[in-house]
């Protein structure tokens, strides 16, 4: 059982490695690029820049949950992986990508923020969640480390979905979804909710979201254990 779960682990983490370089090396080069343009407006009025690592990372991890049902799983099943053995492998590899991601990402803003501060560049700065709790790296990672698992749970529910089910009865279910939530902002409860969590927002409501993951990837067990080679999406 040890041996198949690291093994799993080493192709998961082996696959994802060249995206993975991919993704970091756009970013790296983005965050380049304004890091010069803040420099060249620092005497300028009004010449202020932005930047978020946060919001790829978000992205990248939604979608490489999505594709990991994909790409995992019929590998993993042909392999004579046990459905056991994978649902704890891929969230073994889920929790360690958004740890690595994280802390990579919360670290890498600390050392930029030195580095603006150093050369004089105070026109630059991070758009981060945490601004509206309390911005300091460990609040930062956990806040990271929150919605991306919760990203991971989903998008890898969604995918099962759609690896078993097919296209229909995942359009199906995201359009009752989309219906919903429509019919909340309509009646105006959601719109109450989501103004009501912003307000309030604080580290209870990143536990909740975090607990939301954990349930989210638990109901994925029921999907994964019945799952074969042959997809319908």
């Amino acid at each position: 059982m040890g041996r198949q779960i690291k093994g799993l682990l080493y192709f998961n983490f082996t696959d994802v490695r060249y995206s993975m370089t991919i993704f970091w090396t756009i970013l790296m080069g983005i965050l380049v690029v304004s890091l010069t343009i803040a420099y060249i407006l620092k005497n300028v009025e009004g010449g202020f820049m932005t930047f978020t690592l946060t919001g790829p990372m978000y992205v990248y991890c939604a979608i490489l949950g999505f594709l990991t049902v994909k790409e995992s799983i019929p590998f993993s099943l042909k392999r004579g992986a046990t459905r056991k053995n994978i649902f704890i492998s891929l969230g073994t590899f889920f929790l360690g990508i958004s740890i690595a991601m994280t802390t990579v990402g919360s670290t890498l803003q600390v050392m930029v923020n030195l580095f603006t501060k150093q050369i004089g560049v105070d026109n630059f700065m991070f758009l981060h969640v945490a601004y509206f709790t309390n911005d300091t790296w460990i609040n930062r990672v956990f806040i990271d480390l929150t919605i991306m698992w919760f990203l991971f749970s989903f998008m890898f529910l969604l995918g099962l979905l759609f690896y078993r089910y097919g296209l229909l009865v995942v359009g199906a279910f995201m359009g009752f979804l989309l219906v919903i939530v429509l019919t909340g902002f309509a009646k105006g409860w959601l719109t109450d909710f989501l103004v009501t969590q912003f307000q309030t927002l604080n580290q209870m409501f990143y536990m909740q979201l975090l607990a939301s993951g954990i349930i989210i990837y638990g109901l994925s067990f029921f999907l994964l254990r019945k799952i074969t080679v042959f997809k319908k999406g």
